[in-house]
């Protein structure tokens, strides 16, 4: 698939900054906030950004990895947590609801027959789940295609129900190590400050879990400078790769993204190493306690809204924040400039 991303008009930045310098406070006493609204007002290319429709993309998908032990939890939880979505029981379930946002739960390729349910778009690439990237390419090119054609696709249907900001969240036991992966080949840092406890495991299943991503970059041989494509393959979830599809539409179309944890910005920096222009609609929403977002951070020159020690994944930490970024547009639109309010702009 071929995308068209526009970098970000600069035009307004003047008006913009002017308008935030304005308002009734000391320059710059609104921190991160300022930041926020100057980009939500370039993305969308006006001096009173609003949102609309607000949605959640949640992709589950099981990785044949996840038999081999680098994780906390059995594969079953998989299947098992997107019914928990479906009876609105998961914390994704609750920030949503809290927020306001539309939650989309996509079934990416879970090892279990959900059958026909509402609340689930069925989008198995794979019945089974990937294969097990430790002995063998994780997917095919072309199920590796057809999931970016995918995701895109579910993007593009939230934006035409007038969806201007969106977030990705992901399920799937194991996809911690995919992360991971892809970090390392796609940053080019060291492996081990990729590789983190994902569901909490214990030095000894950590220490296991390091060695068999270690055969998995053995195995795979990829040169340094391997195309993007062909490391989500190796290594990707169908789930991950449909994220990237959602973000490269999400940039596409011009709404405001914004970034979850490790996982979530796996597929992020995919995105961007695609289309670097992806990165303009971006809003990092908090960094993750999961030890590969630091090195993600690092690689996209990401400053977060908030560092508060989460890292459930699911989207959780991007909609905790999104009130936040909420706030953002709020004091741009409602708050009283020094002219409007008769307040002296002088400085003693």
């Amino acid at each position: 698939m071929e995308f068209t991303i526009r970098p970000l008009s600069h035009a307004l930045d003047a008006e913009l900054q002017h308008k935030i310098d304005n308002k009734t406070k000391p320059l710059g006493s609104l921190g991160k906030l300022e930041a926020i609204a100057l980009q939500v007002g370039r993305i969308q290319n006006t001096l009173s950004p609003t949102f609309s429709n607000p949605h959640m993309l949640i992709f589950a998908g099981d990785h044949g990895a996840a038999k081999a032990g680098i994780s906390a939890y059995p594969q079953d939880v998989s299947w098992q947590m997107v019914e928990n979505y479906l009876q609105g029981g998961a914390g994704a379930n609750v920030f949503s609801r809290q927020n306001g946002m539309a939650m989309v739960v996509v079934d990416a390729g879970v090892a279990h027959d959900f059958g026909e349910r509402e609340g689930l778009i069925n989008a198995k690439i794979s019945p089974t789940g990937t294969r097990n990237y430790i002995v063998e390419a994780a997917m095919t090119r072309e199920q590796c295609e057809t999931a970016l054609e995918r995701g895109a696709g579910f993007a593009r249907a939230a934006i035409a129900k007038g969806c201007n900001v969106m977030g990705m969240g992901e399920k799937g036991i194991g996809n911690t190590g995919s992360a991971s992966l892809i970090t390392h080949k796609l940053t080019g840092s060291p492996l081990l400050e990729c590789v983190g406890r994902g569901t909490g495991i214990n030095d000894e299943v950590l220490a296991h879990k390091r060695a068999l991503m270690q055969q998995a970059i053995d195995r795979a041989q990829l040169p340094s400078d391997a195309d993007v494509m062909t490391v989500l393959r190796e290594f990707g979830g169908f789930e991950i790769v449909m994220m990237v599809g959602a973000y490269l539409a999400a940039a596409e179309a011009g709404i405001t993204i914004l970034a979850d944890g490790v996982i979530a910005t796996s597929a992020l920096l995919a995105a961007v190493r695609l289309e670097p222009s992806v990165l303009d609609y971006v809003i990092f929403c908090h960094k993750s306690a999961e030890a590969g977002h630091i090195v993600q951070l690092r690689a996209l020159g990401a400053d977060p809204v908030m560092d508060i020690g989460m890292r459930l994944g699911e989207g959780t930490g991007a909609m905790v924040a999104y009130p936040v970024v909420c706030s953002a547009i709020s004091f741009m639109n409602e708050m009283a400039s020094f002219e409007s309010a008769g307040v002296s702009k002088n400085i003693c």
